[in-house]
């Protein structure tokens, strides 16, 4: 399983079909309501040059531009935010984050905040961290969060040690005066493809206590479409729905989830006053498979709160930690809210192809998560501890040996070398992938050796 999973980690990219009238989408295999953003197709290109924070040069810098602009990547490493998050305000935007010399980009020590729309991000690491603060100190930050924001696609990343979440939607509930009002006021059509969402710190520096948490999906957000990512070692939250959501979840894997795996809640303390909305969720081919941390008898999906949810739910695997089937459906409240079973799928993107259940896990964990063909320590250890069945909830991201020390990489970005209207390489090859499968094969055995 591990040599074969090394095997199929070399693989580049991997083409879906979608509907023609969902082209000419971001990139090949952009799928959901966001595929066809075009990001910053066509504008400037924009160089980083150097890892700091701020200034010329810096990743910030080159997010702060204004207009259509393709950020690409002359150097890789670490860039250190200082415990401050990255503010996302100005539309039109691909980050490409496969341009980077190896290792890559990785943020260490704050986050992203998407604030706008028509934004492409693929091939980033985020690490939170606390960094050294104390327990419930009050440092709170995402990993990544789309905040009122529509038109985005967040594809091959990797985001971990989130203080409040790892990676998730979000805005206001109540913009306006209408339930149409509202989803326009909040994150829309949003798909986060291909990512690793890992190890959410629990009792950490999050002011209300314990808060490993995956992904959260803001009251009235629609147009959310989760495929084919990874949660592994989440308290809760893989992902959590407020009321009125409308969202999608196909083939994705769950591992590890501690208290509860997928779960909808709309809570009427945050909705008095206001009629309630019927939630839509779609559930096809997914895993969830408990790990250590899980709770005995957890079901795959909960139902908490007040609001009602509309639900179709298809080849989903639900096993503990031995193998033995999980309950499918279960509540954490007695109230009047109830799951309405639907024949057919509910807020459900046309194009989308749909693997086997039984294929996902393999799928995944070759794939998933920030430059496959170019893992980092951490990727590849949460990837292999979720093979294997090993791995925790952790509380600080020391006891996994923290942020360690990323000796900074430089190599020019040649524009002829790509597509840039979908920013994939014309060759096929990214940069760091050249020998082919047994290149991969190498970070391995570093970890293995550890």
């Amino acid at each position: 399983m591990l040599i074969r999973l090394l095997l199929l980690s070399c693989l580049i990219f991997l083409v879906h079909p979608a509907s023609a009238e969902q082209a000419p989408t971001a990139f090949p295999g952009a799928v959901g309501w966001a595929s066809g953003t075009a990001g910053g197709r066509g504008g400037k290109i924009i160089r980083v040059t150097n890892l700091n924070a701020d200034g010329p040069g810096s990743l910030k810098a080159a997010i702060e531009s204004k207009g259509p602009r393709i950020v690409v990547f002359e150097v890789g490493g670490q860039i250190d935010m200082g415990k401050t998050s990255l503010e996302i305000k100005e539309p039109f935007l691909t980050i490409a984050g496969q341009t980077a010399p190896s290792p890559g980009i990785t943020i260490i020590k704050g986050g992203i905040d998407l604030k706008t729309h028509d934004v492409i991000i693929r091939h980033i690491r985020v690490r939170t961290g606390a960094d050294g603060e104390k327990r419930m100190s009050g440092w709170e930050a995402d990993s990544i969060s789309t905040v009122a924001a529509h038109n985005v696609i967040i594809d091959h990343c990797t985001f971990m040690w989130g203080v409040d979440e790892n990676m998730s939607a979000s805005g206001p509930r109540f913009t306006g005066s209408t339930v149409e009002d509202w989803r326009k006021g909040t994150s829309r059509n949003i798909t986060f493809s291909y990512n690793l969402a890992a190890e959410g710190l629990a009792d950490s520096s999050h002011p209300k206590g314990e808060h490993s948490k995956g992904s959260l999906v803001h009251d009235n957000a629609t147009g959310i479409l989760f495929y084919r990512n990874i949660w592994a070692h989440n308290v809760e939250r893989s992902p959590l729905l407020k009321g009125g959501v409308q969202a999608a979840m196909v083939n994705n894997l769950i591992y590890d989830p501690a208290k509860r795996a997928v779960h909808y809640n709309l809570m009427a303390l945050e909705w008095a006053g206001q009629p309630y909305v019927t939630g839509e969720l779609s559930a096809v081919g997914n895993v969830m498979r408990g790990g250590p941390s899980t709770d005995e008898g957890l079901p795959f999906l909960m139902l908490g709160g007040d609001g009602d949810l509309l639900y179709y739910g298809k080849d989903n695997i639900a096993v503990d930690k031995h193998g033995k089937a999980l309950p499918a459906f279960g509540r954490y409240g007695e109230t009047q809210a109830k799951l309405v079973p639907s024949k057919k799928p509910v807020s459900w993107w046309p194009g989308l192809s749909v693997l086997p259940a039984r294929d996902v896990e393999t799928h995944v964990l070759a794939l998933a998560g920030a430059r496959s063909w170019d893992r980092d320590m951490h990727d590849i250890r949460v990837l292999f501890f979720i093979a294997e069945g090993r791995g925790e909830i952790l509380d600080d991201e020391s006891r996994v040996g923290g942020y360690g020390t990323v000796q900074p990489t430089a190599a020019p970005f040649v524009e002829s070398d790509w597509n840039l209207d979908t920013m994939e390489p014309k060759s096929g090859a990214y940069p760091g992938q050249k020998r082919g499968p047994q290149e991969a094969l190498s970070p391995r055995d570093r970890v293995m050796r550890q």
